[in-house]
């Protein structure tokens, strides 16, 4: 079991149906690891959260450009993804184009992406 050093309450950002989302949340549950998810497309994405993400990561990173969703998009759209403001209103209109899980604890770096190791030390360290 791993246990957060204090009582602090980590949030699991992302989608419910993506996979990595489920893998992520299977590793915290099956640790008794205690975490709130938040899912984009049912609990909302303002400005104030997705600002926060950008100022952290950086936009590229958030952006998904692997996906099913940025492959979809016609090739004009995609070249005018040039910086954070036309990637912050992409990812607005179409949140399942953010890269995910993102784990974040109060004063702690953000956690993008899942591994079983990454976790592990990241939860430990809260």
């Amino acid at each position: 079991m791993v246990t957060p050093a204090n009582s602090t309450t980590l949030i699991l950002y992302g989608i419910k149906n993506c996979d990595t989302i489920k893998k992520a949340r299977r590793w915290l549950d099956a640790h008794q690891v205690t975490y709130q998810f938040h899912d984009y497309r049912a609990d909302g994405l303002d400005d104030v959260l997705l600002d926060s993400f950008i100022a952290e990561l950086g936009w590229e990173a958030l952006l998904n450009t692997r996906g099913t969703t940025w492959r979809k998009l016609d090739e004009t759209h995609r070249a005018s993804i040039t910086s954070a403001e036309p990637a912050k209103q992409l990812m607005k209109e179409m949140p399942a184009i953010i890269k995910r899980p993102l784990l974040c604890a109060p004063g702690k770096p953000m956690l993008l992406g899942f591994s079983e190791e990454k976790y592990q030390q990241f939860v430990s360290e809260v």
